[in-house]
Protein backbone atom coordinates (compact mmCIF):
# COMPACT_ATOMS: atom_id res chain seq x y z
CA UNK A 1 0.00 0.00 0.00
CA UNK A 2 1.23 3.48 -0.61
CA UNK A 3 2.80 6.01 2.15
CA UNK A 4 -0.02 7.63 4.12
CA UNK A 5 2.61 10.02 5.59
CA UNK A 6 6.16 11.05 4.13
CA UNK A 7 7.98 13.85 6.51
CA UNK A 8 11.41 14.40 5.77
CA UNK A 9 13.92 16.79 7.42
CA UNK A 10 11.13 18.47 8.97
CA UNK A 11 11.74 21.23 11.27
CA UNK A 12 9.71 23.60 13.15
CA UNK A 13 11.68 26.62 15.68
CA UNK A 14 9.79 28.98 17.59
CA UNK A 15 12.47 31.49 17.88
CA UNK A 16 15.17 29.99 19.44
CA UNK A 17 13.40 26.76 20.71
CA UNK A 18 13.74 23.84 18.27
CA UNK A 19 10.32 21.91 18.66
CA UNK A 20 10.66 19.33 15.60
CA UNK A 21 14.66 18.88 15.02
CA UNK A 22 15.08 17.03 11.46
CA UNK A 23 12.16 14.26 11.90
CA UNK A 24 12.25 11.76 9.34
CA UNK A 25 8.70 9.73 9.33
CA UNK A 26 7.00 7.20 7.03
CA UNK A 27 4.22 5.60 7.87
CA UNK A 28 2.05 3.54 5.52
CA UNK A 29 -1.54 3.54 4.47
CA UNK A 30 -3.85 1.69 6.21
CA UNK A 31 -2.22 1.77 9.52
CA UNK A 32 -3.01 2.27 13.61
CA UNK A 33 -0.13 4.03 14.45
CA UNK A 34 0.64 5.46 18.15
CA UNK A 35 2.58 8.65 18.57
CA UNK A 36 3.77 8.46 21.53
CA UNK A 37 6.07 10.61 24.12
CA UNK A 38 6.09 12.95 27.40
CA UNK A 39 4.54 16.10 27.09
CA UNK A 40 6.50 18.77 25.31
CA UNK A 41 8.47 16.42 23.17
CA UNK A 42 6.32 17.52 20.08
CA UNK A 43 3.41 15.41 19.24
CA UNK A 44 1.12 18.35 18.64
CA UNK A 45 3.56 20.42 16.72
CA UNK A 46 3.81 17.67 14.57
CA UNK A 47 0.08 17.03 14.09
CA UNK A 48 -0.06 20.96 13.22
CA UNK A 49 2.30 20.91 10.42
CA UNK A 50 0.87 17.86 8.82
CA UNK A 51 -3.11 19.59 9.03
CA UNK A 52 -1.43 23.05 7.87
CA UNK A 53 -2.05 24.96 10.69
CA UNK A 54 2.05 25.42 11.14
CA UNK A 55 4.49 26.57 8.51
CA UNK A 56 8.20 24.76 8.71
CA UNK A 57 11.10 23.70 7.04
CA UNK A 58 11.43 20.35 5.17
CA UNK A 59 9.01 18.27 3.33
CA UNK A 60 5.61 16.38 4.78
CA UNK A 61 3.57 14.32 2.11
CA UNK A 62 0.09 13.27 2.68
CA UNK A 63 -0.47 10.62 0.15
CA UNK A 64 2.43 12.10 -2.36
CA UNK A 65 0.96 15.82 -1.97
CA UNK A 66 2.94 17.79 -0.31
CA UNK A 67 0.68 20.04 3.07
CA UNK A 68 -1.90 22.32 1.70
CA UNK A 69 -4.88 22.89 0.64
CA UNK A 70 -5.11 19.42 -1.76
CA UNK A 71 -4.39 17.32 1.73
CA UNK A 72 -6.60 19.13 3.73
CA UNK A 73 -9.28 17.72 2.19
CA UNK A 74 -8.71 14.06 2.87
CA UNK A 75 -6.92 14.80 6.68
CA UNK A 76 -9.36 14.84 9.18
CA UNK A 77 -7.44 16.31 12.68
CA UNK A 78 -8.59 16.09 16.84
CA UNK A 79 -6.65 18.64 18.55
CA UNK A 80 -5.75 17.95 22.00
CA UNK A 81 -8.57 20.60 23.64
CA UNK A 82 -11.83 20.92 22.43
CA UNK A 83 -12.98 23.78 19.95
CA UNK A 84 -16.23 23.61 19.66
CA UNK A 85 -18.97 26.08 20.90
CA UNK A 86 -20.87 24.96 24.25
CA UNK A 87 -23.62 26.99 23.22
CA UNK A 88 -23.89 24.64 19.88
CA UNK A 89 -26.23 21.71 20.39
CA UNK A 90 -24.56 17.98 19.02
CA UNK A 91 -27.14 18.52 15.70
CA UNK A 92 -25.64 21.33 15.22
CA UNK A 93 -22.04 20.53 15.38
CA UNK A 94 -22.71 17.88 12.67
CA UNK A 95 -24.86 20.31 10.57
CA UNK A 96 -21.17 22.75 10.54
CA UNK A 97 -19.06 19.85 9.41
CA UNK A 98 -21.02 18.97 6.89
CA UNK A 99 -21.33 22.73 5.72
CA UNK A 100 -17.60 22.82 5.80
CA UNK A 101 -16.82 19.05 4.51
CA UNK A 102 -17.72 17.21 1.40
CA UNK A 103 -16.90 13.98 3.02
CA UNK A 104 -18.73 14.42 6.25
CA UNK A 105 -21.11 11.20 6.56
CA UNK A 106 -23.87 12.54 8.78
CA UNK A 107 -25.41 9.48 8.89
CA UNK A 108 -22.66 7.63 10.54
CA UNK A 109 -22.17 10.53 12.88
CA UNK A 110 -26.25 10.09 14.23
CA UNK A 111 -25.42 6.11 14.55
CA UNK A 112 -22.38 7.08 16.67
CA UNK A 113 -23.87 9.77 18.31
CA UNK A 114 -27.09 6.81 19.24
CA UNK A 115 -24.64 4.72 20.66
CA UNK A 116 -24.09 7.59 23.39
CA UNK A 117 -27.63 8.05 24.29
CA UNK A 118 -27.47 11.71 24.07
CA UNK A 119 -30.30 13.58 22.32
CA UNK A 120 -29.45 15.52 19.35
CA UNK A 121 -30.96 18.63 20.24
CA UNK A 122 -28.77 18.72 24.17
CA UNK A 123 -26.52 21.82 24.69
CA UNK A 124 -22.69 20.74 24.68
CA UNK A 125 -22.57 23.51 28.22
CA UNK A 126 -25.20 20.94 29.29
CA UNK A 127 -22.63 17.70 28.80
CA UNK A 128 -20.12 16.11 30.82
CA UNK A 129 -16.52 16.71 30.08
CA UNK A 130 -16.38 13.08 28.62
CA UNK A 131 -19.54 13.46 26.59
CA UNK A 132 -18.60 16.76 24.85
CA UNK A 133 -15.20 15.17 23.76
CA UNK A 134 -16.79 11.96 22.35
CA UNK A 135 -19.13 14.31 20.49
CA UNK A 136 -16.14 16.32 19.10
CA UNK A 137 -14.59 12.98 18.18
CA UNK A 138 -17.74 11.59 16.64
CA UNK A 139 -17.51 14.75 14.07
CA UNK A 140 -13.79 13.95 13.00
CA UNK A 141 -14.60 10.51 12.65
CA UNK A 142 -17.41 10.17 10.44
CA UNK A 143 -15.34 11.88 7.48
CA UNK A 144 -14.54 9.34 5.51
CA UNK A 145 -11.19 10.93 5.45
CA UNK A 146 -7.37 8.97 3.82
CA UNK A 147 -5.78 10.16 7.21
CA UNK A 148 -6.92 11.14 10.87
CA UNK A 149 -4.59 12.75 13.36
CA UNK A 150 -6.25 12.21 16.46
CA UNK A 151 -4.11 13.96 19.49
CA UNK A 152 -4.86 12.52 23.04
CA UNK A 153 -8.30 11.56 22.13
CA UNK A 154 -9.02 9.35 25.34
CA UNK A 155 -6.72 11.89 27.44
CA UNK A 156 -9.41 13.65 29.45
CA UNK A 157 -11.86 10.74 29.97
CA UNK A 158 -13.01 8.33 32.12
CA UNK A 159 -12.23 4.42 31.79
CA UNK A 160 -15.28 3.61 30.84
CA UNK A 161 -15.07 6.31 28.27
CA UNK A 162 -12.30 5.54 26.49
CA UNK A 163 -13.28 1.85 26.20
CA UNK A 164 -16.12 3.41 24.05
CA UNK A 165 -13.99 5.55 22.40
CA UNK A 166 -11.18 2.90 21.69
CA UNK A 167 -14.06 -0.17 21.01
CA UNK A 168 -16.82 1.82 19.13
CA UNK A 169 -15.44 4.95 17.33
CA UNK A 170 -11.31 4.01 16.56
CA UNK A 171 -11.82 0.66 15.48
CA UNK A 172 -14.53 1.70 12.68
CA UNK A 173 -13.13 3.60 9.98
CA UNK A 174 -13.08 3.51 6.46
CA UNK A 175 -11.24 0.22 4.89
CA UNK A 176 -7.57 1.71 3.98
CA UNK A 177 -7.82 4.75 6.26
CA UNK A 178 -4.22 5.25 8.09
CA UNK A 179 -5.00 6.75 12.00
CA UNK A 180 -2.11 8.49 13.78
CA UNK A 181 -2.86 8.94 17.68
CA UNK A 182 -0.83 10.67 19.92
CA UNK A 183 -1.18 9.76 23.68
CA UNK A 184 0.82 8.82 26.79
CA UNK A 185 -1.85 6.17 27.76
CA UNK A 186 -0.01 3.58 25.73
CA UNK A 187 -1.69 0.78 27.55
CA UNK A 188 -5.38 1.27 26.67
CA UNK A 189 -4.74 2.00 22.94
CA UNK A 190 -1.99 -0.72 22.63
CA UNK A 191 -4.47 -3.35 21.72
CA UNK A 192 -5.71 -1.34 18.18
CA UNK A 193 -1.70 -0.38 17.39
CA UNK A 194 -0.49 -1.42 13.95
CA UNK A 195 3.04 0.34 14.41
CA UNK A 196 4.16 2.44 17.25
CA UNK A 197 6.65 5.24 16.95
CA UNK A 198 8.68 6.82 20.49
CA UNK A 199 9.44 10.87 19.96
CA UNK A 200 11.18 13.03 22.08
CA UNK A 201 13.05 16.13 22.35
CA UNK A 202 11.75 17.42 18.60
CA UNK A 203 13.55 13.87 17.20
CA UNK A 204 12.18 10.54 16.77
CA UNK A 205 13.71 7.99 19.24
CA UNK A 206 12.14 4.78 17.30
CA UNK A 207 9.61 2.98 15.65
CA UNK A 208 8.65 -0.12 14.65
CA UNK A 209 5.53 -2.74 14.43
CA UNK A 210 3.66 -3.57 17.90
CA UNK A 211 3.48 -7.64 17.16
CA UNK A 212 7.89 -7.44 16.87
CA UNK A 213 7.39 -6.46 20.35
CA UNK A 214 4.75 -8.97 21.47
CA UNK A 215 6.76 -11.62 20.02
CA UNK A 216 9.51 -10.75 22.21
CA UNK A 217 7.17 -10.97 25.21
CA UNK A 218 6.83 -7.20 25.55
CA UNK A 219 4.48 -4.51 25.69
CA UNK A 220 4.43 -1.52 23.92
CA UNK A 221 4.32 0.28 27.34
CA UNK A 222 7.29 -1.50 28.63
CA UNK A 223 9.25 -1.49 25.55
CA UNK A 224 8.39 2.72 25.73
CA UNK A 225 9.91 2.91 29.22
CA UNK A 226 12.87 0.68 28.34
CA UNK A 227 13.70 3.18 25.82
CA UNK A 228 12.62 6.04 27.87
CA UNK A 229 14.80 5.43 30.63
CA UNK A 230 18.00 4.91 28.74
CA UNK A 231 17.57 8.39 27.03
Amino acid sequence: MANAIEINNLTKKYGRKVALDGVDLTITGGKIVGLLGPNGSGKSTLFKCLTGLLAFDGSAKIYGEEVGVKTKSIVSYLPERTYLDMNMTAKEVFDTFKTFYKDFDIVRAYELLATLKVEKDVRLKTLSKGTKEKIQLIAVMARKAKVYLLDEPIGGVDPAAREFIINTILTRVNEGSTIVISTHLIRDIEDILDEYVFINGSKIVSCGNVKDVHSQGKTVDEEFREVFRCL
